[in-house]
């Protein structure tokens, strides 16, 4: 069992979960309607513990993905889009979780909407922050998946990976190459994640795995209310693509933001959070909301 250091974000609501495939580390905290908060790659649920605690009404669910952060994988086969969603709902039924709604965060934006397609009760709203939800470009979308294949097929390169990116100096070069800027506590988490070698061999194999193609052709049969809030300055996940895929989708919503990189819901959660809780209650479907903070 992975051991959750005693200052890391939120430590008190942390669980750790067993649910076949994988050992889940799962944060919850809070009264109300259940909300599930899924990261991006290469991160885990502490990217939402700015964000959290501005949500008040709401269980707020917030696991680490299979292979990253803390949750162990039980299958390296299992960290793919569609088997990641699989697995997610499978944790929220073994749960009794039924999510009102979803907020996916880059990567966690495709899961979400992947899991509408497979939870017996869809949620009411999926809220999509700089979801990754178009393929890479030209000769990139080419090459990147085939390079993540190629490296996580070798047990050493994860090790190799960590040494190369682990330095403080990297991790922050690394964070301000997807336009946003952290402050200090926000870097030593990033770098206390990329020093595990679990951490990097699940994000290798989350990027092997990924096929987001079959999702985005389906983008015009989800019927889920969404609400794609995407940066202006995000070099990661340009804004357009966000604003493409919500063009595509029937009851989807697109607000841009300014001035702000790909990880927008840390650099200013404040500015998030009047959005999603906006969204939630327009979509609430006559949910009686907690009142107070969580």
């Amino acid at each position: 069992m992975q051991v959750i250091p005693a200052d890391w974000p939120l430590r008190d609501h942390s669980h750790v979960i067993r649910c076949r495939p994988h050992e889940w580390h799962v944060q919850v905290m809070g009264q109300g309607p259940d909300l599930l908060l899924l990261h991006g790659a290469g991160a885990s649920g502490h990217s939402f513990h700015r964000l959290a605690p501005l949500l008040p009404g709401y269980r707020l669910i917030m696991p680490d993905l299979p292979g990253q952060g803390f949750t162990r994988a039980g299958g390296m086969l299992r960290l793919g889009l569609d088997a990641m969603a699989d697995d997610l709902a499978t944790l929220c039924r073994d749960q009794d979780w039924r999510p009102a709604g979803i907020i996916g965060h880059s990567a966690g934006g495709a899961i979400a909407l992947r899991m509408t397609e497979v939870l017996p009760n869809p949620p009411r709203a999926v809220i999509g922050l700089n979801a990754a939800l178009g393929p890479f470009d030209g000769f990139a979308g080419w090459l990147f998946p085939k390079l993540a294949k190629a490296m996580s097929a070798s047990p050493f390169v994860a090790a190799i990976v960590t040494r190369l990116v682990s330095n403080r100096n990297q991790v922050e070069m690394l964070l301000k190459g997807t336009g946003s800027t952290l402050d200090a506590q926000g870097v030593a988490l990033y770098q206390r994640l990329v020093s595990d070698k679990r951490h990097i061999e699940g994000t290798l194999g989350m990027m092997a795995q990924w096929q987001l193609e079959p999702l985005i052709e389906r983008l015009p049969q989800i019927m889920v209310p969404s609400l794609l809030i995407a940066s202006e300055k995000d070099r990661a996940v340009p804004a357009r693509v966000s604003r493409d895929a919500a063009a595509r989708m029937p009851r989807a919503r697109y607000v841009e933001i300014a001035d702000y990189g790909h990880l927008l819901h840390e650099e200013a959660p404040d500015r998030v959070c009047d959005l999603i809780l906006q969204f939630l209650d327009e979509n609430s479907g006559g949910l009686s909301l907690v009142a107070g903070p969580v």
